[in-house]
């Protein structure tokens, strides 16, 4: 029996965004339809062409179609010409900067450094916020002592905590300790559109540092498609094996059109409580990889015992009032990524014209 437009875009109208929990057509997203008989063809426009819930869309829209009697279904994807900057823009307004923390694989102090900086620019005056977006393993409540304190709610919004000079929110701070976290590709998506702007009350914020998880998946995915990011930083370690995986997570953000402020080369060498320095990684690495991808160098962060210490002990402050050459490493890091940022603004904004 052959099928009407009509009777398609009823059948689109049961289809929801699973994101935004409204059906595709009241969106927008749905920009053409074509019948014949009863093969249909559907242009389905997403915000972004990395969209991470392309498929589950895909798949519901093939169910809803079928179920009216469709023979066949092709679906053809769409971006809206402004790619990722077509996500809401004012989402988080009173957050001036929103920088990512990334890194193509897990275990080379992603999170640490994340901490680090977003204390070190708290430490130079700034308002800062800090988002644990490690929804799958988040390790932020051990490295600033919030273990088992839980956020207060506010006309049913969360208020973040309050640590080290940092406003924090992190969903470790929402599940009992030590409980294993497993999440499918849409539900990691929602809880963290959920975590950092539905259901949380963010004061005004000169930084916003977002800890992501390891990797080019889903949550890196829906950062760059929900905010307005001022750059991504990505953590690597010297070795060529993290190097590979470091240059994927540049190329992901440089897909979504995600500036990279630059690399950080985390666990650069040993300084032995002698004072002599080993090279265990092969110091220089993320350096040379940074300069052939043309991308900025923002410094390097040897491993120090202390650091080790003081991550443990939930104390980042301490980073800062004892050993003098940790305090400089971290102290330029977040120096260079503030300078990263301004170029960014000038060249984005251009430069601002003084009137008298």
């Amino acid at each position: 029996m052959p099928l009407t437009t009509e009777q398609v875009i009823d059948a689109l109208r049961t289809v929801e965004d699973p994101e935004l929990m409204k059906d595709l057509v009241s969106l927008g997203m749905v920009k053409d339809v074509k019948v014949n008989g009863s093969d249909v063809f559907v242009n389905i426009e997403l915000t972004t062409p990395a969209c991470p819930l392309k498929a589950v869309i895909k798949k519901d829209v093939e169910e809803a179609l079928r179920g009216i009697g469709a023979a066949s279904v092709q679906i053809e994807f769409s971006a809206s010409p402004q790619g990722a900057a077509a996500g809401p823009r004012d989402l988080l307004p009173q957050v001036r900067h929103i920088v990512a923390v990334g890194a193509g694989k897990g275990g080379v102090g992603k999170s640490t450094i994340a901490v680090n900086l977003a204390v070190a620019l708290a430490r130079a005056g700034e308002e800062v916020g800090l988002m644990d977006g490690d929804i799958y393993g988040p390790s932020i409540p051990t490295m600033l002592g919030l273990r088992g304190v839980r956020p207060r709610f506010e006309n049913n919004r969360l208020i973040p905590l309050y640590a080290h000079g940092l406003h924090v929110i992190t969903i470790g701070s929402l599940v009992d300790s030590g409980k294993p976290l497993i999440w499918r590709g849409p539900m990691a998506h929602s809880a963290f559109r959920q975590l950092i702007a539905d259901q949380t009350q963010w004061p005004e914020l000169d930084w916003l540092i977002v800890d992501l998880p390891p990797g080019t998946g889903d949550v890196p995915l829906t950062l760059c498609q929900l905010l307005p990011l001022s750059g991504a930083v990505i953590v690597a370690t010297p070795q060529q094996v993290a190097l590979d995986d470091c240059i994927r997570a540049a190329n992901m953000f440089a897909t979504l059109n995600v500036e990279v402020l630059g690399m950080v080369e985390n666990m650069s060498y040993f300084v032995a409580p002698d004072g002599t320095e080993h090279d265990i990684f092969g110091r220089g690495g993320v350096r040379r990889a940074a300069e052939e991808a043309g991308l900025p160098y923002l410094g390097e962060v040897p491993m120090f015992t202390e650091l080790r210490i003081n991550s443990d002990r939930g104390d980042p402050t301490a980073n800062f009032n004892g050993n003098p050459a940790l305090r400089q490493a971290l102290e330029t890091l977040a120096q260079n990524v503030k300078a990263q940022v301004s170029r960014r603004k000038k060249r984005t904004e251009g430069p601002e014209l003084n009137v008298t």
